[in-house]
């Protein structure tokens, strides 16, 4: 069958919408073309690099007239890191394409309609919004434009990001635009140290060397900011003149901490923890709550949009004084301890051990008595409830806040058959949850509103805060 285009073209676009994942649309003769690197409006000269029977795969080597959408990108990394997929779109419009892939989803996929849509709440500071930047080392480095074929790296010891496909090399970051200005410092201070220090970067095939990751965590609400440096073996010595170096140069470290990871899994995670200055943690609020942040406990990236999505999620929760509430995929439980004090009871069900334990951890911290954290698979919880819940009763609202990858078919049974009065579901995958959205109508449910929320500027990701009432 014979395509209206072909591999290593180069062609004309008219780009005439966008699509997810951070890619473009563009028509060749009726094909589909999903284009990397264009805006709505651009016209544009793009490398076809992939043709199949339905669509074709482009990007964008020239832009011949640009979209009045198009902006000028913040970073110069920008199109190498492949962490910011949007920084070339004005925010207000990566909002509307935000908020319309949203009600695509749940119209194409979930085959829904009439519901409420209120309008996406945006980032008041669409920059060094994040508080928490992962960097790993690297012996081998790609230079700062699009690589390509057969392309040597430089050698030597380098800190940063990976480039998209590539775990083997990482882009040196000289400046992120999603964190403060204190953490490029350390980014940047840390990296001296390491090349001065005669210690290598650890190599998983050689199962040898010293440095892994660096993890920066801010405090948005309290100004803590910690240190997390991982490491293949335990050098008390080098961490210590480390924390000399760092603090001279960078105010305002209140702790750092050296993760030991010994295993050749290349996560910046560890059996071990060193405090090496401070008390190993750090203080953060969401709303009135304190929560107690470690260096390997999980927290919303983005601070300050996690208590517009909270207040969201409590909001369309409707919550009395008299209510019984289960926050199911609970983790550490923020939101379950977020609307606690509007409620009786909130129990969260959690399948990861770890996870409940920080979650109980916290609840204390926060001085919330009413919160219960309930460790096993939701499905097998939710069908046995009164087993464990004793006189409490069913909850007369479910919040449910899964991972990407949706609630597993018998876990949205499960909710049906419980017939809780509301059902508000926080997603981050629009597709995902419009797939459950169509199961959750069909069992009795009425989708009554949504309203995204946007938690990560200049990407492609998106949340959504949905409520489903009982018919």
């Amino acid at each position: 069958m014979t395509t209206p285009v072909r591999r290593g073209e180069e062609i004309l676009l008219e780009i005439s919408g966008a699509a997810f994942e951070g890619k473009s649309i563009a028509r060749v003769e009726g094909m589909v073309v999903f284009v990397e690197g264009g805006v709505p409006g651009d016209r544009v000269r793009a490398l076809v690099t992939k043709v199949k029977k339905q669509h074709a795969e482009a990007r964008v080597l020239f832009v011949e007239h640009p979209s009045t959408l198009r902006t000028d990108p913040a970073c110069v990394h920008f199109g190498t890191c492949g962490g910011c997929r949007w920084q070339h779109v004005s925010y207000p419009a990566q909002l509307e394409f935000k908020q319309m892939h949203v009600l695509d989803s749940l119209e194409r996929i979930g085959g829904l309609q009439g519901f409420e849509t209120l309008s996406i709440l945006g980032c008041e500071e669409p920059y060094w919004y994040r508080n928490k930047m992962e960097y790993s080392f690297a012996a081998s480095e790609w230079r700062d434009e699009r690589p390509t074929e057969g392309e040597v790296a430089n050698e030597g010891i380098f800190l940063g990001l990976h480039v998209p496909q590539r775990y083997d090399k990482v882009l040196d970051i000289q400046r992120c635009h999603l964190q403060s200005e204190p953490s490029n410092q350390i980014l940047a201070v840390t990296r001296e140290f390491a090349r001065s220090s005669g210690l290598s970067v650890y190599s998983t095939e050689r199962q040898d060397g010293f440095w892994r990751f660096l993890v920066i965590r801010e405090a948005r609400h309290t100004d803590d900011r910690m240190v997390n440096i991982v490491t293949a073996e335990d050098r008390p010595e080098v961490m210590r003149e480390y924390a000399h170096t760092l603090t001279s140069r960078v105010k305002g470290i209140t702790t750092i901490v050296n993760t030991l990871n010994k295993t050749r899994s290349q996560i910046a995670y560890g059996s071990e923890e060193r405090v090496v200055v401070g008390p190993g943690t750090i203080q953060e609020r969401l709303g009135p709550f304190e929560f107690t942040i470690s260096a390997q406990s999980f927290f919303q990236t983005n601070t300050l949009q996690a208590e517009r999505l909270y207040e969201t999620v409590a909001d369309f929760a409707g919550l009395s004084p008299e209510d019984v509430v289960y926050d199911l995929y609970s983790g550490t439980g923020s939101i379950a301890i977020y609307v606690s004090d509007r409620v009786r009871r909130v129990v969260g069900v959690e399948s990861s051990a770890s996870a409940v334990k920080d979650a109980e951890a916290n609840a204390l911290r926060s001085g919330r008595t009413n919160c219960r954290f309930v460790l096993g698979d939701l499905k097998d919880r939710l069908s046995d409830h009164t087993a464990w819940m004793g006189d409490e009763g069913k909850p007369r609202v479910v919040i449910t806040d899964p991972p990407r990858s949706g609630m597993h078919p018998d876990v949205v049974t499960a909710l049906v058959h419980l017939g809780s009065e509301r059902i508000v579901y926080v997603s981050c995958n629009p597709a995902t949850q419009a797939r459950d959205a169509k199961m959750l109508v069909a069992g009795g449910y009425r989708l009554e509103k949504i309203r995204p929320v946007d938690m990560f500027p200049h990407t492609y990701h998106i949340e959504n805060v949905a409520v489903f009432v009982k018919m």
